[in-house]
């Protein structure tokens, strides 16, 4: 009994598995991507929130216009009003699910529309939105550069 048993329930999840591979096959790539709760969109696809992307890993971003750089920009602002003290670019990328190709070109359009403003060198860079949130700079607290 218990091998008739092993063989129905090969049987059932057999026929799920093939029924699960069909629905998906027949899927379209938007709803797969929809239903995955990525929000993620594909490189040249309209609609929806999120920025055109390509897979992880693979080469560059296709070329995004000034209202896709607009937009993230605005994602960056709205997050960073949120956090007064400001974010490093690893947080922001996290905190926002982006790439980390995606997001030097709306940071350098923020800082030079002085949007935002950054304090600290290379991965310790805090961005913060400027007229609130800026952190005070400790000029006091640092050594002097060595001279060669």
């Amino acid at each position: 009994m218990a091998t008739s048993l092993r063989a129905h329930l090969n049987e059932l999840a057999s026929s799920f598995a093939n029924g699960v591979l069909a629905a998906i096959r027949t899927a379209s790539i938007e709803d797969l991507l929809a239903e995955s709760g990525s929000g993620r969109r594909l490189p040249g696809v309209r609609g929806g929130a999120g920025v055109g992307r390509v897979a992880r890993g693979s080469g560059r971003l296709p070329r995004r216009s000034a209202e896709d750089i607009g937009r993230v920009l605005e994602r960056i602002a709205g997050l960073l009003r949120s956090s007064p003290k400001g974010l490093r670019a690893e947080e922001i990328r996290q905190r926002l699910n982006l790439l980390s190709k995606e997001l030097p070109r709306p940071l350098k359009e923020g800082l030079a529309s002085g949007r935002l403003g950054k304090s600290g060198n290379k991965r310790a860079t805090t961005y913060f939105l400027k007229g609130g949130g800026a952190p005070a700079a400790k000029k006091a607290g640092r050594r002097p550069a060595r001279k060669k």
